[in-house]
């Protein structure tokens, strides 16, 4: 018998994702389901190997005591309303990205999850990828020196073919292409390059081509980063392009450089500056969910629950922090004016 029983809220492409990480855990597993839609009670168990319950309504879901935390992967609308009756369910919390639609609702899980004492993981999974765990090992055997530029983008086609693209593509449902998918990218560059941001710039565009006509905001973002220390960075969101799925990543520092899987330093490499070491991981390359490292960031959740510690590297103050950056993007693509961070946490 596993330690922690877990609720699955909307179960669509990410839930099916979620459910097999959790459950291939020793610590977790999945014993109920919560969905707007009728799922056949009999066939779920056998797809997924476990006995679950399923639920029409959230608030019964919650009311189960046996019950200790939910995963949130229902519509990106919904996110706010389900924390928050989760925190105050006071269960403890791993949530999809966005965490939230706009600076009030973030505000709002912030004060009540903080309220509640509930654990809580965002999946910024990406953190735990394979490329991004060495990458962040360069930088702290300090092999590239003190970073002074870095650039981090998200370039997939989010068209028809998926089937969120029926709401992705409104305000009201998504709100911004880094909130769709670019808040990944914009993450990872917050990781690496460490310091605080102070202002940002943001310009959107579109492609002409008529499939990606439904899209209400501009899907192609490019948000220039401005740190305390110095340092300045870039993030492009493009999710109306023609292409396979790319992750770009390139790290400028004052002892060495590091393009997606390959690196340089002064220190290892010398004067020979016509050599890059190649990383002996896996790249960040697909945007399907079901390849992503889920299973390695739930465990680490799960283990800091059972020794009362907060989530390392995506808990609630790392979700925070990059959701800032997010709506100070946003707010400077509407605006067409570099905003301050300070404007954005002025709000708390």
């Amino acid at each position: 018998m596993k330690q922690y029983n877990v609720g699955i809220v909307g179960y669509g492409w990410a839930a099916e994702a979620h459910i097999p990480a959790i459950n291939a855990g020793r610590a977790a597993q999945v014993t109920s389901i919560c969905s707007s839609r009728r799922l056949d009670e009999k066939e779920l168990p056998a797809r997924h190997g476990c006995p679950l319950r399923v639920y029409n309504d959230l608030g019964a879901m919650l009311a189960d005591k046996d019950l200790h935390a939910v995963s949130i992967c229902s519509y990106h609308k919904q996110h706010a309303d389900h924390v928050l009756a989760a925190a105050r369910a006071g269960k403890h919390i791993i949530v999809e990205k966005p965490l939230a639609l706009n600076l009030k609702d973030l505000r709002a899980i912030e004060e009540a999850v903080k309220s509640a004492g509930v654990r809580f993981c965002i999946c910024f999974e990406l953190r735990f990828s394979a490329q991004f765990v060495e990458i962040k090992s360069i930088l702290d055997r300090g092999l590239l020196g003190r970073l002074h530029y870095g650039e981090v983008d998200y370039y997939h086609g989010v068209g028809p073919w998926y089937r969120e693209f029926q709401w992705c593509t409104t305000k009201q449902d998504c709100g911004s292409s880094l909130l769709e998918a670019g808040c990944h990218a914009l993450d990872a560059l917050l990781l690496c390059m460490g310091g605080e941001v102070e202002e940002v710039f943001t310009y959107g565009s579109k492609s002409a081509h008529p499939t990606y006509a439904p899209y209400e905001y501009a899907p192609s973002t490019v948000t220039v980063l401005k740190f305390r220390n110095g340092a300045t960075g870039k993030c492009a969101s493009v999710i109306d392009c023609w292409q396979p799925y790319y992750f770009h990543t390139h790290l400028v520092g004052s002892e060495g450089s590091l393009l997606d899987t390959r690196y340089h330093s002064n220190l290892v490499d010398g004067a020979d500056r016509q050599r890059w070491t190649e990383l002996a991981v896996k790249p960040v390359d697909s945007g399907d969910v079901h390849d992503h490292p889920y299973q390695t960031q739930f465990d680490a959740f799960f283990a800091a629950l059972a020794q009362g510690k907060d989530m390392p590297l995506t808990g609630l103050c790392d979700a925070v922090r990059t959701h800032e950056v997010v709506f100070a993007a946003m707010l400077s693509e509407e605006q067409r004016r570099p905003v301050k961070l300070a404007e954005v946490r002025a709000t708390r």
